[in-house]
């Protein structure tokens, strides 16, 4: 687990700032942004802690990791109305975990996974928000769509009674320059305003993180995932494969 250094409430409030001034330069509507802070790899003290700092969503990675500290909570703090989200590669043996935790699923990226997520959801429970993961950049080495793909999953999820499709994410190939990390933000922007037009009604885009929040607010994102500048360096050395 990653040690949580001290300043966290400070940490938070002042990426929530830049996150503020960020919407008035681009002129985007005061807080349309989402900041959602990413806690994986940092223990339950981290969590505690970014409660009472005022934190009531979470981004997690790690499935099993996650939901040691979503069990916690549901058992400490029952009164606390948290919105958990999995925001790492779900694998189809971690299904029925994610569809018995979390209230959003961001890296749906194939219909497989998607149905599981459906049939195990827990007679009860809300449908899961879901955001289809878009392989913007083109890498190998990562997960999520082709965005001439993302219309055939979009269709299967809409038939699924226990998701709800709320948009697209995306974690894009870092750039240098602005122009480079502008260009896979702009094309992700104009695949979510694409699929609005054909009346899909989405109204999640999630993109943006520490290194490109700036970006991410000025091209369109309207969820930024936010970890290191909040939460401070992690440890990987023993995460959950």
């Amino acid at each position: 687990m990653s040690v949580l250094q001290p300043g966290l409430c400070q940490r938070y409030e002042k990426v929530k700032k830049a996150l503020s001034q960020e919407e008035i330069k681009f002129g985007r509507k005061p807080n349309s942004v989402q900041l959602l802070p990413v806690s994986k790899t940092f223990g339950i003290e981290a969590i505690i802690e970014g409660i009472q700092c005022g934190m009531t969503s979470f981004g997690e990675n790690y499935v099993q990791e996650a939901c040691d500290k979503i069990d916690y909570c549901r058992e400490h703090y029952p009164e606390q109305k948290l919105t958990w989200h999995l925001i790492g590669h779900l694998q189809s043996n971690k299904t029925r975990l994610a569809a018995e935790h979390f209230d959003w699923i961001q890296t749906i990226d194939s219909v497989k996974i998607a149905k599981r997520l459906s049939d195990q959801r827990p007679e009860g429970m809300l449908p899961i928000n879901v955001l289809i993961e878009v392989n913007i950049s083109d890498e190998a080495t990562k997960s999520g769509v082709q965005p001439a793909d993302i219309r055939a999953l979009a269709e299967a999820v809409k038939t699924l009674p226990n998701l709800k499709l709320r948009g697209l994410m995306c974690i894009p190939e870092t750039g240098d320059t602005h122009e480079e990390k502008m260009a896979p933000l702009n094309a992700m922007k104009v695949l979510f305003d694409e699929l609005n037009a054909e009346g899909y009604g989405l109204d999640t885009l999630s993109m943006g993180m520490s290194g490109d929040m700036a970006e991410a607010v000025e091209a369109g994102s309207t969820m930024v995932r936010v970890g290191s500048a909040i939460f401070g360096p992690r440890d990987y050395s023993k995460k959950e494969k």
